[in-house]
């Protein structure tokens, strides 16, 4: 009955408008190039002040599930992740726009977005404090196992081994410049103090995928290669509802795990989601050429994390990811102090924001849906003016989080590296990995190093890091096996 009770207000004509307000303004904000969703949620933390706690914080989770949805959107249609959590969404929906099936491929999105947000909130609604113990666990050696087990992916994202290793290494090299996250001397910034705290990661991914995307399509327009005109279609065909069943429940539960542990967040869920629908895949041939599970994969695996990231918020105080910490500030502002005695003291807020997670991502669907005709006529638009248009959001979305002049050079440089990278081979997506995992991957072991005395088997010796270590070899060479098995096979049939 207290259930039941603590429910009712969600159901409150002020409150549901509220949430389809928040969901849909998060929506508009992941779809434009460089607004993310820990901009809008910041933006509008200040508005909730004079709401009830279960209407502000539910407006801001709105825009939190919109925002990561959003995303999406100009990943498909643009091939410019509106968010970094959309960036692993590029490799098969814009192939699937460039074919003329861009309504599907949106379609698919929003399905995908339903129901790993849906399954991540029945796992927040019930089992909360018990999976939320499971992150306690986690220490340095645990994150470290993580981060390089999550660097595997490369070698199954890019196509030339090496071309993808080398990739990776110069992601990592660039995610070293600033300070040092042990002893905070400065690496590799030139005397410039704009990169004391390294290239500013969001500045750096516009430039990588939207900067390089607008010097191609200049390229193609002088070459005066046709631009894709034909949108057809919402929902997927049954045939790809079908092989995509597997990547949507994988990517929902990888979501979800993803999103309990804190500082992981939908970038990286959605790349580990990817390559593993991937792997599993009877063809995998099939991904990166505009395959629908590819796009199921990444959708339901970044939208899950938006639930999971909420549990050890919840349950502990601590964020899941970058939204949830600025969404912890929510929290505060109403004076609630997230952890164990949230659910002993305002036990009505808990349940409200459980139902609000609910309620926000079936608005998400039905926005979603309804507007995919809206999204595809920015294909209609003259592929100078949008390729201006992306350049003048590129810049906005880059100055705009800091301020900093230092941005802008930020996202210019690497959106020439981009460019250079597409036009010789290179794999952009696997520089991204590189610079998400690299600072996780550096600080974690040198902190795990310094805490076990410089000796390796204590570090790694943990069940949790050596289970992590484990899959890391498996999944490094799994290329290697999947070929043999192949190979294997094409004898047997001879």
């Amino acid at each position: 009955m207290d259930t039941i009770a603590f429910l009712a207000p969600l159901f409150a004509p002020q409150v549901l408008l509220t949430i389809a307000l928040g969901t849909f303004g998060g929506l508009v904000i992941g779809a434009l190039p460089g607004l993310t969703a820990t901009m809008g949620v910041a933006l509008l933390i200040p508005m909730t002040f004079g709401m009830s706690p279960v209407m502000g914080l539910n407006m801001l989770i709105g825009i939190y599930i919109g925002g990561i949805y959003g995303g999406c959107v100009s990943s498909i249609l643009l091939r410019t992740p509106g968010t970094p959590a959309s960036a692993a969404t590029v490799l098969d929906g814009y192939p699937m726009a460039q074919k003329g099936a861009a309504g599907r491929a949106l379609g698919m999105a929003t399905i995908a977005s339903t129901i790993g947000g849906l399954i991540a909130a029945v796992v927040l609604a019930t089992l909360a404090p018990q999976l939320a113990g499971i992150a306690l666990e986690f220490g340095a050696p645990e994150y470290f196992a993580l981060a390089l087990f999550g660097l595997t992916i490369i070698a199954s994202l890019s196509g030339d081994l090496l071309k993808g290793a080398i990739s990776g290494l110069l992601g990592i090299l660039i995610s070293t410049v600033g300070a040092d996250p042990i002893s905070g001397v400065m690496r590799y910034t030139f005397g410039i103090h704009g990169f004391a705290s390294g290239f500013a990661f969001t500045p750096a991914l516009i430039g990588l995928f939207a900067l390089s995307e607008v010097f191609t399509q200049m390229e193609r327009i002088a070459g005066g290669e046709e631009p894709i005109k034909s949108v057809s279609g919402r929902w997927p065909t049954r045939a790809e509802m079908s092989e995509s069943k597997g990547a949507l429940i994988r990517g929902s539960i990888i979501g979800t795990l993803i999103g309990i542990v804190p500082g992981t967040g939908s970038g990286t869920a959605s790349w580990i989601a990817y390559n593993e629908a991937r792997r599993a895949s009877k063809t995998p041939e099939k991904f990166g050429t505009g395959y629908a599970p590819g796009i199921a994969a990444t959708e339901s695996a970044n939208n899950a994390v938006c639930a999971a990231a909420l549990i050890p918020l919840l349950a502990l105080g601590i964020p899941g990811d970058v939204v949830t910490a600025v969404l912890m500030g929510g929290l505060l502002i109403q004076g609630l102090a997230p952890g164990p005695m949230l659910f002993q003291t305002n036990p009505d807020v808990v349940v409200g924001m459980f139902g609000g997670t609910f309620i926000a991502t079936i608005f998400m669907f039905i926005f979603g849906m309804a507007l995919i005709p809206v999204f595809s006529r920015i294909l209609m638009i003259p592929r100078r003016l949008l390729a201006m248009s992306i350049v003048v959001f590129c810049f906005i979305g880059a100055f705009s989080i800091n301020l900093n002049p230092v941005d802008l050079y930020t996202m210019v440089g690497f959106g020439v590296l981009g460019w250079g990278m597409q036009k010789f081979g290179f794999s952009q997506a696997a520089l991204c990995i590189a610079l998400i995992l690299g600072p996780l991957l550096e600080s974690n072991l040198r902190r795990g190093l310094l805490q076990n005395q410089d000796n390796v088997l204590s570090f790694i010796s943990t069940p949790i890091t050596l289970l992590f270590l484990g899959l890391t070899v498996l999944s490094a060479a799994w290329p290697y096996i999947s070929r043999a098995i192949v190979r294997d096979r094409a004898t047997q049939h001879q």
